[in-house]
């Protein structure tokens, strides 16, 4: 049975989101971080079997195109192809490395896109599609949550002129943190109860601390990185990361 709960800007429900997302009106911006299919033991409902993901991606898109017109998806590096072919697919690059893969450090995760860029859509100008970012996730209770500033970012670049935010698998809510860090209306949906409760609480100590974005600025159009010296790229430190 589905349950809501309200807290500030943000309608969090624990349920199917195959069951809640017909029921919800349109939203500004679609962002979430699926199951990756790689036989990750974090849910007892669902496997995350690459057979599970394959149905999974089989009923979800269609829902999720017709959810937002700007839809954003951390898919990881091993499965992305078994999704619809996006608009473009931006880049999480993290120098640090987000784990170990076949040929080597993993620094680069794919964010698929499908719709609009907001940048060019409002006339802004181009941006880069990639976001770097290396902070550390915190540790909250959920395996593999994303780091929030990182979330912030990238709310920021696929939705900056986005009201509404929605995420179907909401998992500890990062995505609702930040955006209620950066002033926009959230709505998660978490199948699990120990994540939603975990959500609950992390959304609810965000709106009793003071907004860290206050009217957040669009990223600026630069090229990164790519502006800056070699020796200052090679002399950075490195945090460590821990993220899916």
């Amino acid at each position: 049975m589905t349950e809501k709960v309200t807290i500030g800007n943000c309608e969090l429900y624990i349920g199917d989101c195959r069951e809640v997302l017909p029921l919800l009106p349109k939203h500004d911006l679609l962002l979430t971080d699926p199951p990756y299919g790689i036989g990750l033991d974090y849910s007892e409902s669902f496997k995350d079997s690459k057979a599970d993901l394959i149905a999974l991606v089989e009923w979800f898109m269609p829902m999720a195109l017709l959810a937002a017109p700007v839809v954003s998806i951390t898919p990881g590096n091993l499965n992305q192809y078994l999704y619809p072919q996006p608009t473009w697919t931006l880049c999480w690059f993290n120098r640090a490395g987000t784990g170990s893969g076949p040929w080597g450090f993993s620094c680069w995760q794919p964010i698929m896109c499908y719709g609009a860029d907001p940048y060019l859509k409002n006339g802004k100008g181009r941006r880069g599609d990639y976001i770097e970012w290396s902070e550390t996730a915190d540790k909250n209770g959920h395996p593999c949550p994303k780091p929030t500033k990182f979330m912030s970012r990238w709310i920021t670049r696929v939705g900056f002129d986005s009201h509404t935010v929605l995420d179907p698998f909401m998992g500890s809510g990062t995505t609702g943190v930040a955006c209620a860090q950066l002033g926009k209306a959230f709505t998660g949906i978490e199948r699990e109860r120990k994540y939603f409760d975990i959500a609950c609480r992390r959304i609810e100590q965000a709106y009793a601390q003071p907004r860290l974005f206050e009217d957040a600025k669009p990223a600026a159009a630069v090229q990164g990185d790519m502006l800056l010296p070699a020796n200052v790229i090679a002399n950075r430190p490195l945090p460590a990361t821990e993220v899916k």
